[in-house]
């Protein structure tokens, strides 16, 4: 799910393989050095990832990958 106000735009993903919590800043430290990414929040128990960012500078596709770089497959969640 995408959202959009203004030129940032907050946008969900499911994430997999997480086994502790640790994994959580591994993901908010990889996505959160994309170009316009202004905030990154992780929830160990359900695998949500929202981020917020500028989609001129960072799109779903490229935080896709930056999650799968951290280890953990992901997907655009529409909830």
């Amino acid at each position: 799910m995408t959202s959009t106000t203004g030129s940032s735009t907050r946008s969900l993903f499911r994430a997999e393989g997480f086994s502790c919590p640790s994994c959580v800043a591994k993901i908010e430290k990889r996505v959160g050095r994309l170009p316009g990414v202004q905030h990154v929040a992780v929830k160990f128990a359900s695998g949500r990832v929202e981020v917020e960012h500028d989609p001129a500078l960072t799109t779903a596709d490229e935080i896709i990958a930056a999650i799968g770089k951290a280890g953990y497959p992901a997907v655009l969640s529409a909830f």
